[in-house]
């Protein structure tokens, strides 16, 4: 008897949902990094294991639009929070509860959903303690299946989500291939990746206004007979000024997106890749719904 399983995986930005999806899923399918509006589209994650498929989905972190982008992010949260067999809530321990884990609370009650709220980052902590307060706050605010205090980074306590999860399990079919780890594309992944080391290279404000495009993704054969794959990027932007910034003084921070990018983007292909990233300006484009859909920031 197979079973299937959909969880959406929710929480403030930076909690430790992307962390968490990669860890669950065992492989890295959603990007990381301690920036707000890092997971910009809902990405499912996949784990077979026996006759039980869990699908993850790894939402945006909630956040108040100010763009048109933003209302699509929103959009994406409730839209995954609506139809699953249960919810994730990632709590940061460090955290006092916000308006952010009130409002997706108000949503879980709304649809009747079964939660399991996860407190993570409880390595930060001085004592378990202080855990006390926090623990007896959200339960004012929801029945939860299950509180677990846990840490994505330390590996504490997150052997027990998965027999957490599995009891929503319910018998069905599997809904996708069960040696796969995501139902998103190579192509889809690799723009990631270099969004990735944009975020992890440029200071706080000029990322979030840019999209990577992957223009062109083909497989040769190289002398020595081995695979290459030629990957043409586009980093865009909304300002001139936010492109020379992101292209550096002599093309040095470009250089460095790209070699870090490189690296990963071999990883997940498993051979050389000859990666080409350019720069281009759409002003305002977080603010023009053709231009979302086009560079793929909105959900699918």
């Amino acid at each position: 008897m197979t079973k299937n399983l959909f969880t959406a995986i929710t929480g403030r930005p930076n909690a430790g949902k992307s962390s968490l999806t990669n860890l669950l899923v065992g492989e890295k399918i959603s990007i990381v990094s301690e920036k707000p509006q890092t997971t910009r589209n809902r990405i499912n994650g996949v784990l077979t294991k026996g006759d039980t498929q869990f699908v993850f989905i790894d939402t945006p972190g909630m956040l108040r639009a100010r763009t048109k982008l933003g209302e699509h992010m929103v959009k994406s949260i409730r839209s995954s929070v609506s139809d699953v067999d249960c919810a994730v809530l990632m709590a940061d321990a460090t955290k006092k509860i916000s308006p952010v884990e009130q409002q997706l609370i108000r949503s879980f009650a709304e649809n009747g959903t079964q939660v399991i709220l996860l407190i993570n980052k409880v390595d930060l902590l001085k004592s378990k303690e202080e855990l006390l307060p926090m623990i007896a706050q959200y339960n004012e605010l929801y029945d939860f299946a299950e509180i677990i205090p846990i840490s994505v980074k330390r590996r504490i306590n997150t052997e027990k989500i998965l027999p957490a999860l599995e009891r929503f399990a319910a018998e069905g079919e599997h809904f996708f291939p069960d040696d796969i780890a995501t139902d998103r594309t190579e192509r889809f992944l690799c723009g990631e990746i270099i969004r990735e080391k944009i975020l992890w290279t440029m200071e706080q404000e000029i990322p979030h206004g840019t999209a990577v495009d992957i223009e062109s993704f083909k497989q040769r054969t190289g002398k020595n007979g081995a695979e290459i794959i030629d990957i043409g990027a586009v980093i865009i932007c909304e300002k001139q000024s936010h492109k020379g910034m992101i292209i550096g003084k002599g093309g040095e921070r470009l250089k460095q997106i790209g070699s870090m990018a490189r690296k990963d983007i071999e990883e997940l292909l498993g051979c050389k890749v000859n990666l080409q990233i350019f720069v281009k300006v759409k002003e305002d484009w977080r603010n023009r719904e053709n231009v979302i859909s086009e560079y793929n920031a909105a959900d699918e």
